[in-house]
């Protein structure tokens, strides 16, 4: 067994465990220490961030050949999976006709979330780590090219080569949605962050972004799955409405609460205040935490989406659980064309925005 496993897990142990702040502290103690850590730097700029780079990122080229074959290897196993498991199942179950394309997209990632969440509850609730009962014991005992134990290795690479993966299926595999640039975007920024965190031993936090943000996206995908077999062979079933309610509103609490409160609470208050107190000279310190905000202000955009939809909801405006990102591209080319064909509409009339045939 690695011995620095033991040592990030209980080197702690003889230091006070930290209350968790608020957010008027967070803002007002980040905002002090990363402007004191600004004014501090004498010579930030190109020239410091090149030899910062030279002299703590630790990656061999045996890791990154690992993670573009993991690439690969999810890409193949999720086509596998939909052309001889996900679309037979959904065609057998007899789904709509316009949901037998996007369900095998859902399967797969609540098949991989699950997987990978589970994985991270293991590592910070059934091992001694204690990264999520006390933050800032990220950074304890933090040495430049410290070894990382084999555990959170495979966490690593499991979860890097995922979100490789998964910005060449946003482009190229799933159903294109109003939000689907912000996630490639978002896919990008995480991969900056495991690759990053993980050359620069910042792998504990890291451990804790992922176990914040993986359970969402087992809602998400279990909720849309739900929404997507409500209706088979033409029928409606109650149980499938239920449980998409019931996912729908697990999927909005714990979004905030995973991914707004503790998020920033846990995460950025040990990034931006504790981090620089634990090691005074952390490398990359304004890059990672220029990342980590803009993974929270996503967050805070893709919260959006869902008080609309709570509003939707609650006013009356929609009977159904239904994902409020869709984009329904049929339906956007068939309003474009509609108005290019506006002058040759006999024999047509319009409706909510569509032509449609008239049947006498």
């Amino acid at each position: 067994m690695d011995t620095n496993h033991m040592d990030d897990g209980s080197s702690s142990d003889g230091m006070e465990m930290e209350i968790m702040p608020g957010y008027m502290e967070l803002i007002t103690r980040a905002y002090s220490v990363m402007f004191s850590a600004f004014r501090d730097c004498k010579d930030c700029g190109l020239e410091r961030s090149r030899r910062t780079l030279l002299d703590h990122a630790y990656i061999t080229w045996m890791e990154i050949f690992m993670f573009f074959m993991c690439v690969v290897m999810w890409t193949k196993v999720r086509r596998g999976l939909t052309v001889y498991i996900f679309e037979p199942f959904a065609q057998w179950c007899c789904i709509l006709p316009k949901d037998v394309s996007k369900m095998p997209e859902s399967a797969w990632k609540l098949v991989f979330y699950t997987m990978s969440w589970s994985y991270s509850t293991y590592l910070l609730f059934f091992t001694s780590y204690s990264f999520f009962q006390n933050p800032p014991s990220v950074f304890y005992d933090w040495k430049s090219g410290m070894s990382v134990p084999i555990d959170i290795t495979i966490a690593y690479l499991i979860q890097g080569s995922f979100y490789g993966h998964s910005i060449y299926a946003t482009i190229y595999m799933d159903a294109w949605r109003k939000d689907s640039l912000v996630m490639v975007v978002h896919h990008f920024i995480t991969l900056a962050l495991i690759t990053f965190s993980y050359a620069f031993r910042y792998h504990n936090i890291g451990i804790l972004v992922l176990f914040l943000h993986d359970i969402n996206d087992i809602q998400l995908e279990f909720t849309k799955l739900n929404v997507y077999f409500k209706t088979r062979g033409g029928k409606e079933y109650l149980i499938n409405d239920v449980l998409s309610n019931m996912g729908a509103i697990s999927f909005s609490i714990t979004w905030f609460w995973f991914r707004l409160y503790w998020f920033p609470l846990k995460v950025l208050w040990a990034s931006c205040v504790t981090s620089i107190q634990s090691v005074p000279n952390i490398p990359f310190y304004f890059f990672f935490n220029t990342l980590l905000f803009a993974l929270l202000l996503m967050n805070i955009y893709w919260f959006l989406f869902i008080v609309l939809f709570v509003v939707k909801v609650l006013t009356g405006q929609m009977k159904e659980v239904n994902d409020v990102r869709e984009y329904e591209d049929e339906d956007l080319k068939g309003i474009k064309k509609d108005t290019n064909d506006q002058m040759s509409t006999e024999g047509k009339h319009v409706q909510n925005g569509i032509n449609k045939k008239k049947h006498l």
